[in-house]
């Protein structure tokens, strides 16, 4: 029934039927959804799962990372990345299918969501419902604050969906702010109070995660047309709460070392407040020959270079599969990091070495050596061997000479490619059973450190930027364990400016799927990606801070007043 029950959801877009669920629904009418399904403790369960499952269909596969990662100052298209969407070129159009997958799947949950909040089993004993609404409502809120950071201006449907219709609006963004607020309201005075809490399984809600999400939303709100006078006074308010007092409360704190918040094994760490789980089990993770249209982990794969032709390597479970979506900006690699004497973030970020593994391909000394050959070097003789550096990106510049003093290939800045640069590592994935399967890591989605810039962000940006300091020195003290100076991080209220706390969110988040989110929240996106994004720099217009609605939408909306676009597109 589990199976049937996600299965229809997906075919609710927007209480929309396409003909392929009509006839699904024609011929086995008793497999619908219905009230009277969540109404029960089986249908009820079975229901929470889904809608927590939802969210590994956008946290773990390439669509939501291709709206979030590049086309911004972090990262551009790689080798193999999608160029329409993230060049803000003419191939990026509403029919774009990675922009409609997010739409429905949002959609196809936050209905599964409501048929939960509304139909909540009477045989459930009170404290165990209150607890799992207050999950339905964080969740539904999650889904909802995706669509209004994309989309602005959103359909509401605040309850369950039986039966699909043929028409649908667009509520106000203020409208929908304000429902995801409530929800996450309600969620916080419900659930347990953190990840830590005894009989708090991995992945589920709790008071912590929605005190964060709270705090992000009113934030979020604050930059946006919908903006409420007191939304940042509210966002630090909640923030602040958090860090002060039901953190710590909760046995939760900043991890010592930034290198240890994202290590495999580590993801129920005490920073982490909320992960989407993945799982090995086929059944339920997709599987690799799905060609990633299933809810795979594969973010591991997405930031991998093409090490594998280079002389010397082969592709490996250690190194994974170069999908190279994406490569780092010069920006980012070059300024944002560039301090890395008593800053740890930059080497505990990316890769920027690779070891031979395979012998085959390693090659040999000229004859004659060449001019500046190291001392040691033999005509015909291999370079270096199985378990020798083979590649090394060193982050400075070179010159051709002190180039040639190495064995290996040494690839300095001038010489990045959208097929061999430093790889971003925080998903990797070392014991996936061979290099071409997806992970099965939970996926962080919210933690402890950008509470802190949160905190940071809404004190500046409510006029109070002496308060905010002591925030942002935290995450940067932080970032200088063990071998930086933590003092040498700290920064004065003269050298904070929303800039800088954009510039420290790349250091601390980059790669953390909200690069975009933020820029656009900030106002930055366009001067941003003008600035530091060379796929995007020339094409990105005031109209590409909203997404496209689907078209699919649109034309699928065939009674009452038609389905607005947004402006531009």
């Amino acid at each position: 029934m589990k199976r049937i029950s996600i299965y229809l959801y997906a075919c609710l877009f927007l209480g929309l039927i396409t003909t392929a669920c009509k006839k699904t629904l024609v011929e086995d009418p008793k497999s619908t959804l219905t009230p009277a399904f969540f109404a029960t403790n089986q249908g009820f369960q079975a229901g929470l799962t889904a809608a927590y499952a939802g969210f590994r269909n956008i946290w773990g596969p390439d669509t939501y990372f291709e709206m979030t990662v590049p086309g911004t100052d972090e990262f551009i298209a790689g080798n193999d990345g999608n160029n329409g969407l993230v060049k803000y070129n003419s191939n990026f159009n509403t029919a774009d299918g990675t922009v409609a997958g997010i739409w429905k799947t949002c959609y196809t949950y936050i209905n599964t969501c409501n048929g939960l909040i509304d139909n909540a089993p009477a045989g459930l004993d009170a404290a165990t419902k209150a607890t799992n609404i207050a999950e339905a409502k964080f969740l539904r809120a999650n889904y909802y604050f995706i669509l209004v950071q994309f989309w602005g201006d959103v359909t509401l449907n605040k309850s369950f969906q039986a039966t699909p219709t043929t028409s649908a609006t667009r509520a106000p963004m203020a409208d929908v702010y304000a429902f995801i607020i409530q929800d996450l309201k309600d969620a916080i005075a419900a659930l347990p109070a953190g990840p830590l809490t005894n009989g708090v399984l991995p992945g589920k809600a709790t008071k912590a995660a929605a005190m964060h999400v709270l705090a992000k939303v009113y934030l979020t709100r604050a930059g946006s047309s919908a903006k409420q006078a007191d939304d940042y006074k509210n966002a630090y308010a909640n923030a602040i709460d958090l860090i002060t007092n039901v953190a710590p409360a909760a046995g939760m704190a900043l991890q010592q070392d930034f290198g240890k918040v994202f290590a495999e094994g580590n993801e129920a760490n005490s920073e982490i407040l909320w992960t989407v789980q993945h799982t090995s089990t086929l059944a339920y993770n997709g599987s690799p020959t799905q060609n990633n249209s299933g809810p795979d982990n594969i973010l591991c794969h997405l930031f991998v270079p093409k090490y594998e032709v280079q002389p010397g390597m082969q592709r490996s479970t250690l190194y994974g599969r170069p999908y190279i979506r994406v490569v780092p900006t010069h920006w980012l690699t070059d300024t944002v990091f560039s301090e890395r004497v008593n800053d740890q973030r930059y080497n505990k970020t990316f890769q920027t070495a690779w070891l031979c593994n395979n012998a085959s391909s390693v090659p040999t000394w000229s004859n004659p050596l060449p001019a500046g050959a190291p001392a040691g070097a033999q005509p015909g003789a291999p370079k270096f061997t199985v378990g020798d550096t083979a590649i090394w990106m060193p982050g400075y510049a070179m010159t051709s000479a002190q180039i040639a003093k190495y064995r290996y290939q040494v690839i300095p800045p001038a010489k990045y490619s959208i097929a061999l640069s430093p790889a971003m590592i925080k998903y990797f994935d070392t014991k996936r059973p061979d290099q071409n399967s997806p992970s099965s890591r939970p996926i962080i989605i919210y933690r402890l450190a950008e509470t802190y810039l949160i905190a940071a962000e809404a004190l500046y940006m409510d006029g109070r930027a002496g308060d905010a300091l002591q925030y942002i020195n935290a995450v940067r003290e932080r970032a200088a364990y063990p071998s930086g100076n933590a003092a040498a991080m700290d920064i004065t209220v003269d050298e904070l400016s929303l800039d800088f706390i954009l510039d420290e969110r790349s250091r601390e988040l980059c790669g953390e799927l909200v690069r975009w989110m933020d820029l656009v929240r900030t106002g930055k996106l366009l001067e941003r990606v003008k600035l530091h994004n060379t796929d995007g720099k020339n094409n990105i217009k005031p109209f590409h801070v909203l997404r496209p609605i689907p078209q699919t939408q649109i034309d699928a909306t065939i009674t009452g007043t038609p389905y607005p676009q947004n402006p531009g597109w």
